[in-house]
C-alpha cells in the first residue's frame, strides 16, 4: 500500500499540463492494478483548453518509475524524430552539442523544469474541479452475497425432487426454460440508482456469444416496472386466440401475494468466512441469513401480478387490455427472449426476476454480475456466481417444443423415477423393473458431460431434435468414441459386469464418472432403453421405453431378413456368399421421446423414435432418430431421420431359402409368415404399476404399424425402397397351386427353468396320395439377437404321410440337455423345415420362448422412517440340482439405497434362500425397491417391492 501511495503521489506531483492523467492512473493504480482511459464530457481527462493540439505535453509529465523528462526543443509538425531515442535523451544530447553550451546552461534547465512544476500544480486545481467529486467518492458496487432460492425455484419449475437443488452444501439452480425464476444479490453498500450501473450475463460453454445465443447480457433498467405475466403460458395457447372484433368487458388485474423464504445461505468470500448452506423454508436456530432483514427472520413479500383470468372461450386479456392477435403476437415475441426487473430492494439487497425464453439452450450456464460507475465503463467489478445453473426442457410450458398437454402423461415421461423394460419373447413378454433415478445428484453433471463429449454446439442444444440425436450416438460406445457404455451380446462378461446384473441407470452413470469418461462395461439394448430415458427425463424431454418383438435388422437395404439352409437343413452362415449379415432379433428396445416436428409437415410431431443401440452408422455414427411414428406408420421414408431403417425394423419380410439343385441360382424360397416381423409393440402402462406380475403393460402396436393385413401401400413402400427390380423375382413365392401338405410349428406353454419340454410339428397331407416327406427339427439355445449359441437337441428324417393322413412330430429335451449351455435371458429357439419330394414344396418356421426362472421375495419387516434403519428380506429357491456359485444381490432404490453390491456365500441344490439385509431412507413418501439375484449357473433372477416412508 505505501508502495502504491508513493506511485500515486509521483503521479500527482509530475502532471505537468496533463495533471489528469496522472491523477487517474495514481487511482487506478490504488484500484485496479491498471491504467483506464477516463473520460469526463466527452472528452479525455488529458485535454486542456488553449493548447494546441500539436503541443506535446507528454515530456512534461513525470510516470511512476520514470525519469523526469526533458522537455523538446521544438513541437510541432517541424520537430524531428530520431528512432530508438526519447524526447528526453535527445534534450540531453543537444544539450551537450549546442553551440551555446555554457556554465549557464545546466541552471537553464533547473530553471525550465521549475517552472513547468509550478505550472502543473496550478493547471491540476482547474482540472480536478471539472470532475464530479462522486467519481472519486464511490467505486463500482461489489457483490457479497447471492441467492439463488434453488427450493422456492424448484418448486415452481418442477425441479424440486433433483438432489442437486437439495444439496446441503452447495445447492444448484435447476430451472426450465419458459418461465421465470428469482434470485437476490447484496451488496456492499446500498446501489445508487443514478450513478451504479449493474449488468447481469449469462454464459454457456467455453467460448460464449451473443449472437449464437450462448451469452446474455441483461443491464437492469430500474425505469422498467416488474412485467404484468409471470409465465407465458397464462397467456399463449391456454384458450383460443380471440379476434380482434370480438369485445369483452375487461376484468381488473388480479393481484397474488406470494413469498420467497428468506436466504439462509452465505457465500465464501475473503470478507465473510463461512460456508454457503442450502436455502431452508425453516428458520435457521441461532443465525439469521445475511441477506434477510435485520431483526426478526421474517419472509419478504413479494407482489406477483398475473394476466387477468376469462373464460376460454372469450380469450385472455394482458394486464387490464382485451386480449388481440396483435397484443399476442407481441407478447409471444417478448416472452421468447431474456428479461430481467427488480422485484424489490431492502438496503443493500436486491431480489431480481428473470425471465428464460422457452427456446433457450439447455445446459450449465453460469451467471456473472457486472457492477460500475454511470461513465466508467473501464473501471467495472465482474463477478462470477459459484452456482451452475441448470436450465432444462419444459414439457409444462406451451411455448416449449418439447410441450406435453396432459399431466397424468408428464408425470409419468418426466417425473416417475422408476419403470419397466420388457424383455422375453412376443408370447411371453416379461417386463424387467428398472430404476432411472433422473434426480440422483450424478445423472444431471453425467448427462451435460455427454452432451460435450458429443460434439453438439452450444448453440444448437435449445433444439430437441438435436439432443436427442446426439444422445442416440453418445449412450453406446463404437469405434472409442468415448460414449456411455459398451454394448456385448456373446455372453462373456469377466472384465465388466453383466447387463442383466444393473438394477438401474445411476451405478451407470455414477461409474462413468468416477472413471473420468471411460466407457462402462457392459450393456445391451434394454440397459441403453433404460439410460436413454434417464438422460431425456432429467433434461426435460418426455420419453418411455419401447420393445419390439421380433424386431428386424436388415444390413442389405431389401427390406428382408435372409437366411440360408443347406440341403441337410443346416444354416448357411453369413449367406452364401459370405455378405448377408441380416438377422432378426427375439425382441429390440428402443425409446420414444415426445416434440413437435417444425422441420416436418404438420401432423408428424408426437411421439419421435430414436435407437441408442448400435446396428447401422448414420453420418458414419452410429445414431437413429428421431423418426416420427406417424411417418413409420403412415409409410412416409423420405421423411428425417432414419426413417427407413426404422420402418424396416418393422415391416420387414423374414426369408428362408434352402438350398436347390435344380433352381438356376443354387436356392429357392421357402415358405414362412411373411407377417411375423413387429409382431408386438409394448411400452410400461402410464396409469398402473404391477410389481408381482406383468398386468401394467400397454400394447401399443396400432400406433407404429397397421394391425390387419398389410395393404398394398406397404409392399409399394418396400418396392420402392428397395428399388432393384431385378431382385424381385428372387424373393417371390414358388407356385404355390400344388401345395397340398400343411405344416404347423406348435406353441410352447411356458416352461419352468429345470423341467424338461417337447417341441412338436404338425403335418398333415390333403392330397389323394401319398408324399415323401423330409424334415428337420432342432432345438437350440440363443442370443436374444437371435444368433445360436448352442444346438441343444437335432433330429431330422424322411417318412411318408398317406393320403388325408396326420402325422405329429415331437423332439423332448432334458434339463441335462440345456442346462450348461442356456445364454442369456434363457431362451430356446425352434427351428422346423420340410420338403415334399413330389412336389418340390419347400417350408420353414421358427419359435422361440424362455424359461420362467423363479421370483425373488421381497420383505420389508416393519415401516420405513427417514433416518432410522429398517431391516429388509431377500429371498427365492434355487430350481436347479446343482450348487449356485459366485453369488451377489444387487440392490437399489431412489431415497432408500444407493446401487449396491453385495457379496453371498454358495446356495445348495433346491435351497429356499434368505438374506437379510437394512437400509435407511433418507427420502419420505412412495419408494420402489428393486434387487438382482446372479450367479454362476443362474441369473436374471429379481423382485421388486413398493414401500411408503414416513418423515
Amino acid at each position: 500500500m505505501d508502495r502504491m501511495s508513493s506511485s500515486m503521489t509521483s503521479s500527482v506531483t509530475g502532471m505537468g499540463l496533463g495533471g489528469i492523467t496522472g491523477l487517474t492512473t495514481g487511482i487506478s493504480t490504488l484500484t485496479c492494478m491498471r491504467e483506464p482511459q477516463v473520460t469526463i464530457g466527452g472528452m479525455p481527462t488529458n485535454y486542456v483548453p488553449g493548447l494546441s493540439a500539436n503541443y506535446n505535453i507528454s515530456s512534461f509529465c513525470q510516470r511512476p518509475g520514470q525519469s523526469r523528462r526533458w522537455p523538446t526543443a521544438r513541437a510541432g509538425p517541424t520537430a524531428q524524430h530520431i528512432p530508438g531515442r526519447s524526447h528526453s535523451a535527445g534534450a540531453l544530447h543537444r544539450l551537450k552539442h549546442s553551440s551555446r553550451n555554457s556554465p549557464n546552461t545546466q541552471y537553464a534547465h533547473n530553471l525550465i523544469c521549475k517552472l513547468a512544476d509550478q505550472n502543473e500544480r496550478r493547471r491540476r486545481q482547474d482540472t480536478l474541479e471539472l470532475i464530479p467529486q462522486s467519481y472519486y467518492s464511490q467505486q463500482p458496487l461489489k457483490v457479497e452475497l447471492t441467492e439463488f432460492y434453488s427450493r422456492d425455484n424448484g418448486k415452481d419449475h418442477h425441479t424440486d425432487q433433483y438432489e442437486l437443488v437439495n444439496d446441503t452444501v452447495l445447492p444448484n439452480p435447476v430451472l426450465r426454460r419458459g418461465q421465470n425464476f428469482f434470485f437476490a444479490v447484496r451488496f456492499d453498500r446500498i446501489c445508487d440508482k443514478q450513478q451504479d450501473a449493474i449488468r447481469i450475463v449469462f454464459c454457456l460453454g467455453p467460448k460464449p456469444s451473443v449472437t449464437k445465443g450462448t451469452r446474455v447480457v441483461l443491464p437492469v433498467n430500474w425505469n422498467t416496472q416488474q412485467g404484468a405475466l409471470q409465465h407465458s403460458r397464462d397467456v399463449i395457447g391456454l384458450a383460443r386466440l380471440q379476434d380482434t372484433s370480438t369485445t369483452t368487458t375487461p376484468m381488473p388485474p388480479i393481484s397474488t401475494v406470494a413469498t420467497v423464504g428468506p436466504i439462509t445461505s452465505i457465500r465464501e468470500t475473503t470478507t465473510y468466512g463461512v460456508r454457503r448452506s442450502s436455502f431452508s423454508n425453516d428458520a435457521l436456530p441461532l443465525q439469521h441469513s445475511p441477506l434477510s432483514p435485520h431483526g426478526a427472520c421474517e419472509r419478504p413479500v413479494i407482489e406477483r401480478y398475473v394476466a387477468t383470468t376469462q373464460h376460454s372461450t372469450l380469450g385472455r386479456t394482458y394486464g387490464s387490455r382485451p386480449a388481440s392477435m396483435q397484443n399476442l403476437a407481441s407478447i409471444a415475441n417478448e416472452m421468447d427472449k431474456w428479461d430481467i426487473s427488480v422485484q424489490r430492494q431492502d438496503g443493500d439487497t436486491i431480489t431480481f426476476q428473470v425471465h428464460i425464453p422457452a427456446s433457450a439452450p439447455v445446459g450449465v450456464w453460469n451467471c456473472w454480475i457486472q457492477t460500475q460507475r454511470v461513465g466508467q465503463r473501464d473501471n467495472r467489478h465482474d463477478y462470477k456466481c459459484d452456482e451452475d445453473i441448470y436450465i432444462l426442457f419444459n414439457p409444462w410450458c406451451r411455448e416449449d417444443t418439447v410441450f406435453m398437454d396432459n399431466d397424468a402423461l408428464r408425470k409419468e415421461y418426466i417425473l416417475n423415477e422408476q419403470g419397466k423394460i420388457w424383455c422375453g419373447t412376443w408370447r411371453q413378454p416379461k417386463g424387467r423393473k428398472w430404476i432411472f433415478g433422473q434426480f440422483d445428484d450424478v445423472v444431471l453433471p453425467a448427462c451435460i458431460y455427454l452432451l460435450e463429449r458429443s460434439g453438439l454446439e452450444h448453440s444448437e442444444r435449445g433444439n430437441p431434435i438435436r439432443v436427442t440425436r446426439a444422445i442416440s450416438a453418445m449412450i453406446n460406445a463404437n469405434n472409442d468414441d468415448d460414449g456411455l457404455m459398451v454394448g456385448r451380446y456373446d455372453g462373456e462378461y469377466k472384465d465388466g459386469v453383466a447387463p442383466h446384473a444393473w438394477t438401474g441407470s445411476v451405478a451407470i452413470l455414477e461409474r462413468y464418472l468416477m472413471d473420468g469418461g471411460r466407457p462402462v462395461e457392459y450393456g445391451q439394448c434394454w440397459v441403453f432403453s433404460g439410460l436413454v430415458v434417464t438422460i431425456c427425463r432429467a433434461l426435460g424431454i418426455p420419453c418411455r421405453s419401447v420393445t419390439n418383438y421380433v424386431s428386424a435388422h436388415d444390413t442389405s437395404g431389401t427390406f428382408t431378413v435372409d437366411k440360408f439352409f443347406d440341403k441337410d437343413g443346416n444354416e448357411v452362415p453369413n449367406g452364401p456368399d459370405e455378405d448377408c449379415y441380416d438377422s432378426c432379433w427375439n425382441f429390440h428396445v428402443w425409446n420414444d421421446v415426445w416434440m413437435q416436428r417444425p422441420d416436418l409437415p404438420q401432423g408428424y410431431g408426437g411421439w419421435q423414435i430414436i435407437d441408442s443401440t448400435p446396428q447401422e452408422a448414420a453420418e458414419s455414427v452410429y445414431k437413429c432418430g428421431p423418426a416420427s411414428v406417424e411417418a413409420v406408420r403412415r409409410g412416409e421414408v423420405g421423411f428425417q431421420y432414419d426413417t427407413p431403417f426404422v420402418y424396416s425394423q418393422l415391416n420387414a419380410e423374414l426369408c428362408h431359402f434352402q438350398e436347390e439343385e435344380n433352381s438356376e441360382w443354387g436356392f429357392i424360397r421357402m415358405a414362412s409368415n411373411q407377417y411375423q416381423v413387429g409382431r408386438k409393440i409394448l411400452t410400461k402402462n402410464p396409469n398402473r404399476d404391477d410389481d408381482e406380475s406383468d398386468s401394467d403393460l400397454l400394447e401399443i402396436t396400432q400406433e407404429y404399424k397397421a394391425v390387419e393385413s398389410p395393404s398394398p401401400d406397404r409392399l409399394t413402400v418396400i418396392a420402392s425402397c428397395r428399388g432393384y427390380q431385378r431382385l424381385q423375382q428372387y424373393y417371390e413365392f414358388p407356385d404355390r397351386n400344388f401345395e397340398d401338405v400343411v405344416f404347423d410349428l406348435m406353441d410352447i406353454d411356458i416352461v419352468p427353468y429345470g423341467q424338461p419340454f417337447d417341441c412338436t410339428m404338425n403335418i398333415q397331407n390333403k392330397s389323394p396320395e401319398d408324399r415323401t416327406i423330409w424334415c428337420v427339427l432342432t432345438a437350440s439355445s440363443c442370443y436374444y439377437t437371435g444368433a445360436i449359441a448352442s444346438r441343444l437337441r437335432r433330429s431330422q428324417g424322411e417318412f411318408i404321410v398317406r393320403a388325408g393322413q396326420r402325422e405329429v412330430l415331437k423332439l423332448h429335451v432334458t434339463p441335462q440337455e440345456y442346462m450348461d449351455k442356456l445364454v442369456d435371458h434363457s431362451i430356446v429357439k425352434v427351428h422346423a423345415m420340410a420338403y415334399v419330394k413330389q412336389t418340390r414344396q419347400a417350408w420353414s418356421d421358427e419359435d422361440d420362448f424362455p424359461l420362467q426362472k423363479p421370483r425373488l421375495q421381497i420383505q420389508v419387516r416393519s415401516q420405513p422412517t427417514v433416518g432410522q434403519d429398517c431391516a429388509v428380506t431377500f429371498s427365492f429357491q434355487n430350481p436347479l440340482n446343482v450348487h449356485l456359485t459366485d453369488c451377489y444381490f444387487t440392490f437399489e432404490g431412489p431415497g432408500i439405497q444407493r446401487p449396491r453390491q453385495i457379496r453371498f456365500r454358495d446356495v445348495k441344490p433346491g435351497e429356499l434362500v434368505n438374506y437379510q439385509d437394512k437400509f435407511v431412507a433418507h427420502l419420505q413418501g412412495e419408494r420402489r425397491i428393486v434387487v438382482t439375484f446372479s450367479s454362476r449357473q443362474i441369473d436374471e433372477i429379481f423382485g421388486s417391492v413398493n414401500v411408503t416412508v414416513r418423515g
